[in-house]
């Protein structure tokens, strides 16, 4: 056995460094899981659940099992060594209370324990236990059962033994304090969504998920359980379902270089977006870094040394008359790369961007590598990718010919922005906001009711363009599209890394509304417009620009009440607290509103687009990889993912059927 390996078997107390104290995460919430609503109630079972993937990455843990409670509370065990419950050196008293009572303490902190960690990103369990009323927490170790209770990160006893076990593991149960958090209702999509993401970068350990709320007809979910045997291999073809391959192989590779662990798998597909999703240490990293860089110069060095180095091709781009460019390579590419490493140095405006310098070469070299392989082996398949290399240089040319054209036109000019901006008088773009708005009715509708100072409006009529079934120079040939991206003012390429990229900083409007019927056709179109922002110009969603507004689905009037209603909830809510009980009434009456256009210009500003009184859905990509595929199967050619979803998502079918 190894100094190391003995070392690992001895983790105690003494591998638990402190850093600082717990004070301040319940003053300021936020500060620590991001926000105080649903993302940051579903951070806390993530941070829970990081613990027990800390345990797998270092090969003790192989079973997770996460229980959503009838109750909403969330319960979170594995079979890993469990957490030290031995006396701390330096702070005299158990480890377990240390972990579970100090911020930024753990094993994590001490390279003999972990070598890479996904948990370090984050705050900590410490950080659950004190945003929770109330916390149990169980370690399995040494055929005993260790206990300690807390409320609201306080610790109701010292850490005692309740009863014997042949388990080895923690189990941590919690219940998130209502009086911090806007909901305590956890999603299952949600936690379902990164157990699944959490198996596939780590293949061969189970994910248990279990639901044990029933739903209305009382009826309990199976309980689901993630397995990836193959990894990443699994993962690519999951994102990449919807879509027609090009080449079914997979291309993968699982390797160390340089003492970094690298796995990336490939695919190429028939569309012409590119699709890469990347992580450290299982940490989303939506920002890329040096790890993606590397990725995408062996790729380009690879493929275009190959082409060069085949007679077939290398004529038909000479033929062609066209230079390859980097971004070429990588249209209709899907992949996920996955490395660990043991000190991640992470920046960019979310910190989910990796700045080490040495995983770039590290990444070339295995992905170079791996990929020459490949091509040498399958030449019918190099020859099937290079052809599409080829068409994506032309349509790349044709696309810069076309943006050309339009950007002769300065879009900060009066010239430049389309005749049907109703543009706001305020020109401070900090203090300006732009309303997309479906048809001419509704368009008219809301420049009357707006507030001219601060407030643009622009009508949109006809078809949104799918941008996810176009090649580039067919964006810039649609009305519509070519409407909104001159009147925000920002045109978008790809920069020197091969990154899309849009010039946020040209933005002439801070807030971005979306603003539809309340209906499945106003749900397309809003869907069609993110798609644009989402492949197009990401830097608009990711900077927070993004939003829809929610029109009110009904009016309900008794007697001389009058209330606007924005959900079926809340109709049946005003029924149960004004009709409900009145004998003497005969008189619920409720309007539906199936269009904006129905609505007044006053009733509009009221509703939907006065600030002091309108509800806005702010766009975000919480999970890249499920975003690209959800967007890839709306917008796609495959009708039953389609239907299905829209069953299980429709708002609208209980009054639009």
């Amino acid at each position: 056995m190894t100094d190391e390996q003995i070392q690992n078997e001895n983790y105690s107390a003494s591998n638990i460094q402190v850093l600082e104290g717990l004070e301040a995460v319940r003053k300021r919430p936020a500060m620590y899981i991001g926000d105080i609503s649903e993302k940051g109630l579903h951070h806390l079972v993530n941070e829970t659940v990081d613990n027990s993937i800390d345990e797998a990455m270092a090969g003790y843990c192989t079973h997770i099992e996460v229980t959503i409670n009838e109750d909403n509370s969330i319960t979170v065990q594995d079979n890993g060594r469990g957490i030290p419950v031995d006396e701390h050196e330096k702070m005299h008293k158990s480890a377990l209370e240390v972990v579970m009572t100090v911020l930024h303490a753990g094993g994590k902190f001490d390279k003999g324990s972990y070598k890479v960690s996904g948990g370090l990103h984050g705050v900590g369990v410490s950080c659950v236990n004190a945003l929770s009323t109330h916390m149990l927490s169980q370690v399995f170790r040494d055929g005993k059962i260790y206990q300690q209770e807390y409320e609201k990160g306080i610790p109701l006893y010292p850490v005692k033994v309740v009863g014997e076990t042949e388990l080895r593991g923690t189990r941590q149960q919690f219940w998130p304090d209502p009086t911090i958090f806007t909901t305590t209702e956890y999603k299952y999509d949600i936690i379902a969504r990164r157990m699944r993401e959490l198996a596939y970068l780590n293949a061969g350990i189970t994910i248990t998920l279990t639901d044990l709320r029933p739903d209305e007809e009382g009826k309990l979910k199976e309980p689901e359980v993630f397995h990836a045997k193959d990894g990443l291999k699994e993962f690519v073809r999951y994102v990449d379902r919807h879509r027609t391959h090009l080449v079914d192989d997979v291309i993968y590779l699982k390797t160390e270089k340089q003492g970094i662990p690298i796995e990336v798998a490939v695919m190429y597909n028939t569309d012409y977006s590119e699709n890469i999703h990347s992580y450290v240490n299982n940490i989303n990293t939506i920002e890329g870094g040096t790890h993606l860089a590397g990725f995408r110069a062996a790729l380009t060095l690879t493929l275009k040394k190959y082409a060069d180095s085949d007679p077939q091709i290398s004529k038909q781009i000479e033929k062609a008359k066209i230079e390859i460019a980097p971004e070429d390579f990588r249209e209709g590419l899907t992949a996920v790369i996955s490395i660990k490493v043991a000190e991640p140095q992470f920046e960019g405006q979310t910190k989910t961007k990796l700045g080490n310098n040495e995983v770039k070469g590290a990444v070339q070299q295995a992905v170079g590598e791996a990929l020459s392989y490949y091509l040498e082996e399958h030449p019918k398949e190099a020859k099937m990718i290079c052809d599409k290399v080829v068409l994506a240089a032309t349509a790349r040319i044709a696309a810069r010919k076309a943006r050309e054209s339009v950007q002769r036109k300065n879009p900060m000019s009066g010239g430049g922005l389309p005749g049907k901006l109703a543009d706001c008088s305020n020109k401070d773009p900090k203090n300006c906001e732009i309303f997309l708005v479906e048809g001419d009715s509704a368009g008219g509708s809301a420049k009357q009711g707006r507030d001219r100072h601060f407030q643009a409006i622009l009508p949109l009529r006809g078809k949104i363009l799918n941008v996810e079934k176009v090649q580039w120079h067919r964006v810039f040939e649609a009305e519509s599209v070519m409407n909104i991206i001159q009147s925000i003012g920002v045109r978008f390429g790809v920069d020197g890394e091969g990154d899309r990229e849009a010039n946020i900083d040209k933005l002439r409007y801070d807030k971005i509304i979306i603003m539809t019927d309340a209906d499945v056709d106003g749900s397309h179109i809003d869907t069609l417009i993110m798609t644009l922002f989402y492949r197009f110009m990401p830097q608009v969603i990711q900077g927070g620009h993004l939003y829809i507004a929610t029109p009110p689905l009904y009016k309900c009037t008794y007697k001389k009440v009058s209330e606007y209603c924005y959900t079926e909830q809340q109709r049946q809510q005003f029924i149960d607290k004004y009709v409900a009980g009145d004998e003497n009434s005969s008189a619920l009456h409720t309007q539906r509103y199936k269009g904006l256009g129905e609505m007044n210009p006053e009733q509009l500003w009221e509703t939907t687009m006065n600030p002091e009184n309108r509800l806005l859905k702010q766009v975000s990509i919480e999970n890249a990889a499920e975003a690209d595929e959800i967007f890839s199967m709306l917008m796609g050619d495959d009708v039953e993912p389609r239907r299905e979803f829209i069953e299980r998502n429709a708002t609208y079918a209980n009054i639009d059927a």
